[in-house]
């Protein structure tokens, strides 16, 4: 079996190229003076026979690289791994208190004083890969903010376990990769370096003369964690990045030398399991050295083999019962870029992508079929994975099947992440952090509080917004259910972030920091949803003709364009930001005509015209005609009570 060197980051969107950097401020300099309408940034192309502008689907590389520049400059600890991400280093990041410049008179790149935060790294050091996260945790909430995520396969348990011995080659690879991770660790400012290791060196009865190595190069105490360990850990990942209301998941990582399960809800875990079923342990025991094709007989074996050996933590899941599966690690994740490929899409993360098990079966069916070689270039597979990648599928197909799972959801957290909530759980108040608040909000709040957010004005929208849709649905307006809703308050908090940028084109700015943002628990299509509400709350409504609207299905459009309308008179109801509207309430007002009266005890005008400038829209999408009258309020003078 040979090895392969390889490096990711999570969620990286695009490289820096410096020698472009100055054709990329001239470029943004002429899309800053000419957009204005409402469509996301992107470049726009003249014809000779048209003034009408087209829209590439995608940001210019040159355009991308203008904003790394950008965010670069107020915040100059940017990983250079993680290039793209609006989750900025979390050190010059902070919520506007009240009483401070909003962000409408800010400058186009405020300078946020620090907050009081500490750098945490994670290291994982498993059978297949190496696995460092960096993370700034913000110490008033517990959150954090990925700083760099990065990973290097050594292979360190090839060849291991027919002796139970590690090779000199493969720790000769690891050894160098965990002083080289623990430099960048220190580098990045680490306080504290929270390292593991499973499998491989678990299983080796050499892993002393291996962990007094490590500690003599690197520095690092590594702590080498139980199979039932390691299954918790990767529950504690996973489940933080999870939308689980009410709900049972089965979460299954498999490794290179192990595969761990869990069943948990979003409060606890009920079951863990830690079995001997790992993708490079099963290709040494069944596949050789996995350059060949593999027979129907081959894989019927490897098959058998994983349901003798998992057969009672099978009964145990059922017993626990379960509502949905969830896959972790590299084998997962590839094989749902694998799917992906296979359905012709190509979603900007493999979050809560779930795929079908005819799906698995699909690609297994292509995969056997292929020698390495020829393996190495089935689309969404990743070349240094190409040669343990079949005994993986092996032991996500079987599990599925012996547990009854049609799909399976993606999740692209682990054991790292894992590492880094288990030391944060033991912190005063984290628990009601991570076990308690649902991710989704979590997670919102999170980007929000990073983009210096005007709390009380987005609370307002928020607020206003569920009571339109709510007197919207009661009148028959429309029939969007709770899961609209509920996309709808976290645009209301959202909406406004690209101000962190620049007040000119702000909704634009938010679109790009909402669509390229790590939202956990949201997956690929809701984090689209939520970029174009933020996008379309102002200026241009949506159009056929905008790319980044045209790619959404029919479904997600339809949303996009009621909920987006709803926003706007949001909006536009606390246009002063001074909270003056208390309450609405929407009436009949004869055959196909709706008034809105707003109650308030202050005259309300700029909300009035905030509003009335949306009333042709609103009738566009709901077809009736609107009108809107102030129902004065006694006992105040409008102005914003401090206390409220």
């Amino acid at each position: 079996m040979g090895w392969t060197g390889a490096t990711a980051t999570r969620s990286g969107i695009f490289q820096p190229s410096s020698s472009r950097e100055e054709s990329a401020w001239s470029w943004m300099r002429r899309e800053e003076r000419s957009l204005r309408s409402g469509e996301p940034c992107a470049r726009r192309t003249s014809s000779k026979k048209s003034s009408a502008s087209h829209w590439t689907s995608e940001c210019p590389r040159s355009h991308t690289e203008w904003w790394n520049r950008k965010l670069r400059r107020s915040h100059p600890m940017t990983d250079p791994d993680r290039p793209g991400q609006s989750t900025v280093p979390a050190e010059t990041l902070r919520p506007a208190p009240e009483g401070e410049q909003s962000p409408q008179t800010a400058s186009a790149t405020p300078a946020f004083p620090a907050r009081r935060r500490r750098c945490l790294a994670a290291l994982d050091v498993g059978t297949n890969s190496i696995r460092l996260l960096v993370v700034s945790v913000r110490q008033d909430d517990h959150s954090f903010s990925v700083v760099s995520d990065r990973k290097e396969v050594v292979r360190l348990g090839e060849g291991e376990y027919a002796h139970n011995l590690m090779t000199p080659e493969a720790m000769d690879r690891a050894a160098t990769v965990i002083s080289r991770f623990a430099e960048v660790a220190r580098g990045f400012g680490a306080q504290e370096i929270l390292a593991v290791a499973t499998s491989a060196v678990r299983e080796a009865e050499n892993r002393d003369l291996f962990l007094e190595r490590v500690r003599r190069e690197s520095g690092l105490e590594v702590r080498v964690i139980s199979g039932l360990e390691e299954a918790r850990l990767v529950y504690l990942g996973v489940v933080a990045g999870l939308n689980l209301e009410g709900q049972k998941a089965l979460f299954m990582d498999v490794g290179g030398g192990s595969t761990e399960l869990a069943v948990g809800d979003r409060q606890k875990h009920h079951l863990l399991e830690s079995l001997k079923l790992g993708t490079i342990r099963l290709t040494n025991r069944f596949l050789g050295d996995g350059s060949r094709p593999v027979s129907r007989k081959k894989y019927a074996a490897l098959q058998e083999y994983v349901r003798a050996v998992a057969v009672h933590a099978v009964r145990k899941v059922s017993a626990a019962g379960f509502d949905l599966m969830v896959g972790s690690s590299g084998t997962a994740v590839n094989l749902g870029e694998m799917v992906a490929a296979l359905r012709g899409e190509r979603p900007a993360t493999m979050r809560h992508y779930t795929v079908t098990l005819r799906e698995i079966q699909r690609i297994r069916e292509t995969l056997c079929r292929l020698p390495l070689e020829e393996r190495r270039k089935v689309p969404g597979i990743k070349p240094e994975r190409a040669d343990i990648i079949i005994a993986g599928v092996a032991v996500i197909e079987t599990l599925m099947q012996e547990t009854g799972a049609a799909d399976l959801q993606i999740s692209e957290q682990g054991l790292r992440d894992g590492l880094v909530i288990d030391r944060l759980l033991r912190e005063d108040g984290a628990r009601e952090v991570y076990l308690q608040t649902p991710p989704r909000r979590r997670s919102v709040l999170k980007l929000a509080r990073a983009c210096g957010y005007e709390a009380e004005h987005c609370e307002q929208v928020r607020r206003l917004c569920v009571q339109l849709f709510d007197q919207m649905r009661a009148l028959g307006l429309h029939s969007l259910d709770g899961e609209a809703r509920e996309l709808l308050e976290y645009a209301a908090y959202l909406h406004d972030t690209g101000f962190f940028l620049s007040h000119t084109d702000h909704h634009q700015h938010a679109y790009y920091i909402i669509r390229n943002s790590e939202l956990l628990g949201f997956n690929d299509r809701e984090q689209a949803i939520l970029a174009n509400l933020a996008l379309y709350h102002r200026k241009a409504p949506p159009r056929k003709k905008h790319p980044n609207f045209a790619a959404l299905d029919a479904e997600a459009r339809s949303l996009v364009e009621q909920l987006s309308t709803i926003l706007r008179l949001a909006e536009g109801l606390d246009r002063s930001h001074l909270s003056l509207v208390r309450g609405l309430r929407l009436e009949e007002d004869g055959p196909g005509a709706l008034r809105i009266v707003i109650l308030s005890p202050a005259d309300c005008q700029l909300e009035l015209w905030g509003v009335e400038n949306q009333l042709g829209i609103f009738r566009s999408v709901f077809k009736r005609r609107v009108t809107v009258r102030v129902e004065r309020l006694a006992g105040g003078n409008g102005s914003r009570d401090p206390g409220r």
